[in-house]
């Protein structure tokens, strides 16, 4: 007798060829029933023998596509309908969506051998793709994933693509942006102005103007790149100069695997994500002779590296270039352009020509960026390849409400909550202007509706001045919960291993307002996943001109000299004191003693600004945490020496006091020590300086688990070496790696603690936050 089984299954099942890969399995297994995409993923039925349909149920599970990813099945035997046939039905709408969608991804095996292939009629076509490749995010507007929901609605499928389109045993069954020469958009080659350029193949004439030393804005899957030939000295200057990116690596892409190797070293691991569907760039040790402009990636050791990941790229890497520059196509500190007007109105300074399309982006994308850190693939900028796939959380938080966290001010992204999943944002930037908080919004609403998340509750972060915290205060009809910047990053750290605390949580970045009003940014806490206590912190010192200062490092440097030797450090036979404008110093350090626009702060970056001043690498930036990239850069040696520090006790915690680091870097630069040395022997201070401060935490508390964010951790030297050292203390440390450890990764700590909160859940360290009370 026949049985009957009803299937429903959540994840990425929709638009990568899993219902037509339902339909071949339920014909291999003589089943009949159908498969269709429903608002919470795919629902199957099938009927057949009860053996058959415990085979099929277990393919399913274990033979899905390679872009698909099953995050929960649940089956139920129900009354047999007599059906033999097997059918792919249309998509069902319904009250309650959850149906996750896939990033974009680069071209598969088979589309690139298609578009290489001359009797194929996709041949040299830049927008191939199939329901194992391209893109997804970028072009939805809406679920369930249909034609008629993205950006490919416009475009009429001729009758090839068609029969394609309408056949389950085709590659391109229901491959939502399938097209072709004869149906599908085109690329169109314009000048500086937008006027279109008449010629034959757009992409031989950008390789030819590429060759020249062009500048290029190319529309790529998630925006605009500007593109130039990166052996080309004189267009990556030129690149610069018109695009204001004086200093800031750009990112390069290669022809293939080969071509990394020749301008960088690459171990496996770092060959399987240049490698990976996602494609991200990837953060690469340069080869001494790399062949490529200096202007790249300058005082720097490297270089940000990507594969091509779109059909229209691996043809333009048909030039004979040894690598491209690809970096975002922007004004710096603006988002990346995705339409072909705005690009012209806002690039043609920038851009000698535009390499154009027909086909929308919805929503903008930048490249992801990853770095190997101590064999862990981390992630530093998350976005293309990766969004909207969720970060699942512990079981135990599927009673988490709706919660929608909006990030900081830096690196912003935002996070929704859906149970036990907190969907993060593709990079939205620095929240600076009008143009990228339109974008953040843009991004609220779109993911809110994609997601079909009605928020219960907004996070934010304690600052009252951040564009997203008055987007939230904005939020009347739910109640906000402000979280204060460093609990945000641990939680996140938390959140990302699933913890639930208590932590010594090791908060090290640049600027987050403190409960005392005071920025923060050198703290270490003891943290549960609502609430915390910060048990030692750097020393506070001031912030001349704010802002100014983290912009401008020799203010932070004059600070800590003066901090350590008062109005002596005049008379100090150091390079930086020489080369001081007596001035200048001297308005600094009066607005500092009168606390005029001088906020104090404790922040780690400040002091690794400080230290790059000191030893002549930075006095000022060009872009953000510029001074102390070089500073790690700087680095030269195996050196194991250590300036002297001070922990000291005040009221309920510690005080890490760095006068002895600064009198120690003094001395050495009096005894014409290299900088190399210094900047290691700095490094090893802060491993060595950390160690001990959670030793002291560990004695007092008796907690054994370290959570380790914030922006500084972007350190390879100081995440690897304060690991190693805690590790050998028996202790257990929590470093971030699915979610970026500077801001980027801020909002799922939000989204966590504020939820909770909303539950009324408290924690272990409730007297010490009046925030939360």
């Amino acid at each position: 007798m026949n049985k009957r089984s009803r299937g429903a299954i959540q994840g990425i099942v929709q638009g990568v060829g899993f219902r037509p890969f339902v339909y071949r399995l339920a014909a291999r297994h003589g089943l009949g029933g159908y498969v269709a995409n429903s608002p919470v993923g795919v629902e199957i039925e099938v009927e057949g023998a009860e053996a058959d349909i415990r085979m099929f149920a277990r393919a399913v599970a274990t033979e899905h596509p390679p872009l698909a990813y099953i995050a929960d099945v649940r089956w139920e035997e129900i009354a047999p309908k007599n059906e033999v046939a097997f059918t792919i039905i249309q998509s069902r709408e319904g009250p309650k969506r959850s149906a996750l969608i896939s990033p974009d991804v680069c071209i598969c095996p088979d589309c690139l051998a298609e578009l290489r292939d001359p009797l194929n009629r996709r041949f040299g076509y830049p927008f191939i793709n199939c329901t194992n490749c391209g893109p997804r995010y970028t072009i939805i507007e809406d679920v369930p994933y249909d034609r008629p929901a993205t950006t490919m609605r416009r475009f009429a499928m001729c009758r090839a693509c068609q029969e394609e389109y309408d056949n389950p045993v085709d590659r391109r069954f229901h491959a939502q942006p399938n097209a072709c020469w004869e149906c599908g958009p085109k690329i169109s080659l314009h000048d500086r102005n937008g006027n279109a350029i008449s010629c034959e193949d757009p992409v031989a004439a950008c390789i030819s103007l590429l060759q020249e030393g062009a500048i290029l804005a190319v529309k790529g899957l998630g925006g605009f790149h500007l593109v130039a030939d990166a052996s080309n000295h004189t267009a990556v200057a030129g690149l610069r100069k018109r695009k204001h990116r004086e200093e800031k690596p750009l990112a390069v892409m290669v022809r293939d695997m080969n071509a990394a190797f020749e301008i960088a070293h690459v171990n496996d691991q770092e060959a399987g994500l240049l490698g990976s569907r996602q494609r991200p760039v990837v953060l690469l040790i340069k080869r001494r002779s790399h062949g490529l402009s200096s202007l790249v990636a300058p005082r720097n050791r490297y270089l940000g590296v990507m594969l091509p990941y779109t059909p229209l790229h691996y043809l333009l890497m048909d030039g004979p270039f040894r690598a491209l520059v690809m970096t975002s196509g922007n004004m710096t500190e603006e988002p990346i352009c995705i339409d072909n007007k705005t690009a012209v109105n806002r690039l043609k300074g920038v851009a000698d020509y535009f390499l154009t399309h027909n086909r929308d982006i919805y929503l903008r994308s930048d490249d992801s960026v990853l770095k190997v850190v101590d064999g862990i693939s981390r992630q530093i900028r998350r976005s293309r390849g990766y969004v909207p796939m969720p970060i699942f959380l512990p079981d135990e938080l599927k009673m988490l409400p709706p919660v929608l966290a909006v990030g900081a001010e830096l690196k912003n992204t935002i996070c929704l909550t859906k149970k036990n999943r907190a969907f993060l944002s593709q990079h939205i930037g620095d929240m600076e202007n009008l143009e990228t908080f339109d974008f953040f919004s843009l991004t609220v609403s779109h993911l809110s509706r994609i997601l079909e998340v009605e928020p219960e509750v907004v996070a934010c972060d304690l600052h009252p001045d951040y564009l997203s915290t008055r987007f939230a205060r904005g939020q009347k009809e739910r109640p906000v919960v402000a979280v204060q910047h460093h609990h945000a990053h641990i939680v996140s750290c938390m959140a990302e291993h699933g913890l639930r605390g208590p932590v010594i949580g090791v908060a090290m970045d640049g600027t987050g307002l403190g409960l005392d009003g005071h920025i923060w940014g050198g703290e270490v806490i003891v943290s549960d996943l609502t609430s915390f206590n910060r048990k030692a912190q750097l020393e506070y010192v001031p912030l001349p001109g704010g802002d100014a200062a983290a912009k401008n490092p020799w203010r932070m440097a004059l600070i800590y000299l003066y901090k350590s030797y008062g109005e002596d450090l005049f008379d100090l036979s150091i390079p930086f004191v020489r080369d001081l404008n007596p001035s200048e110093a001297s308005i600094v350090l009066r607005m500092a003693l009168k606390g005029i626009n001088s906020p104090l702060t404790s922040s780690c970056g400040r002091l690794f600004d400080a230290v790059s001043a000191l030893l002549g690498l930075r006095r000022t930036i060009a872009y953000e945490g510029q001074a102390a990239v070089e500073l790690e850069m700087a680095q030269s040696g195996t050196d194991e020496g250590v300036y002297p520090w001070e922990v000291s006790p005040e009221g309920c915690g510690w005080i890490i006091k760095t006068a002895g680091i600064i009198h120690g870097m003094v001395q050495d630069m009096e005894n014409g020590e290299g900088r190399g040395v210094m900047a290691r022997r700095f490094h090893n201070t802060l491993i060595r300086m950390l160690r001990d401060v959670c030793l002291m935490m560990r004695e007092e508390t008796g907690i054994q688990q370290i959570a380790a964010s914030g922006g500084v951790f972007q350190n390879a030297t100081l995440l690897t070496g304060l690991t190693r050292v805690l590790e050998a203390e028996g202790f257990s440390i929590y470093t971030h790696a699915r979610v970026p450890a500077n801001d980027g990764g801020i909002c799922l700590g939000q989204a966590v603690c504020a939820g909770l909160r909303h539950l009324g859940l408290k924690g272990a360290f409730e007297g010490s936050n009046e925030i939360y009370g």
